[in-house]
């Protein structure tokens, strides 16, 4: 066991280093997915379809009819719910036609179609959601125990830190596939159903690939936080 986990140190200042990397890796992917959306949300669709109606076409093409499409408030908060086989869109990408709504609104009519086909990575995460949720709730709870218990982050505690985070990480890397390949559907459908037209997909582009950069810059901080609590059971 020593000797495995001598390949997994991270030094503290290594650590560091990562972590100030990550955080202006996420601020970056943060200010990319905001300027281009800003950005594509203000150019119309020449087809002028609203986003629920390209979710709509997207499904009805593969054959989807028991998805709800529904509108929840808020900036950003669309997602696609397969436990309540529920597709949510923001009001300004469900009622908006503009690039930037029927290109989120189609990534999420991705991940319908890949609850459809039973895309594994998809079920994977959806496996790993109930043990998530548990170690994402338990992580503050540690970190308290850690100073007020042990002074530091040791024995039993360590363990379980590295449990869970473990599990943050895990979850983290099988949602980027997910995520990745909502956004190569939704890109692929929109052009075959004439949504858009091939000139108008640079600004669905632009918007899609920012935010995977979000989901990745997730994934690096859970990974190198992993990392660093391993070091310290050398």
């Amino acid at each position: 066991m020593p000797a495995l986990l001598a390949y997994f140190y991270l030094s503290p200042g290594l650590f560091w280093v990562l972590m100030i990397f990550v955080f202006a890796f996420s601020i970056y992917a943060q200010v990319r997915v905001s300027s281009a959306y800003s950005k594509n949300l203000k150019i119309p669709s020449r087809g002028g379809i609203t986003g629920r109606e390209a979710a709509e076409a997207v499904m009805a093409r593969a054959g989807i009819n028991d998805v709800e499409i529904t509108e929840t408030p808020g900036h950003l908060t669309d997602h696609y719910d397969p436990m309540h086989r529920t597709l949510v869109l923001s009001s300004e990408n469900y009622r908006g036609t503009s690039l930037a709504a029927v290109g989120v609104a189609a990534h999420e009519a991705g991940h319908a179609l890949q609850h459809k086909e039973g895309f594994r990575m998809l079920e994977f995460r959806m496996a790993l959601v109930p043990t998530t949720r548990i170690a994402a709730g338990v992580i503050p709870f540690l970190i308290i125990a850690s100073f007020v218990l042990t002074r530091g982050l040791t024995g039993v505690i360590l363990d379980l830190a590295i449990v869970a985070f473990a599990v943050l990480t895990l979850f983290q890397l099988v949602t980027l596939p997910v995520e990745y390949d909502a956004s190569r559907r939704a890109k692929a459908q929109l052009v075959s159903l004439g949504i858009l037209d091939s000139d108008e997909m640079g600004g669905v582009n632009e918007v899609l690939n920012a935010a995977a950069l979000t989901y990745l810059a997730a994934f690096m901080s859970a990974l190198i936080q992993l990392l660093s609590l391993l070091s310290r059971r050398n």
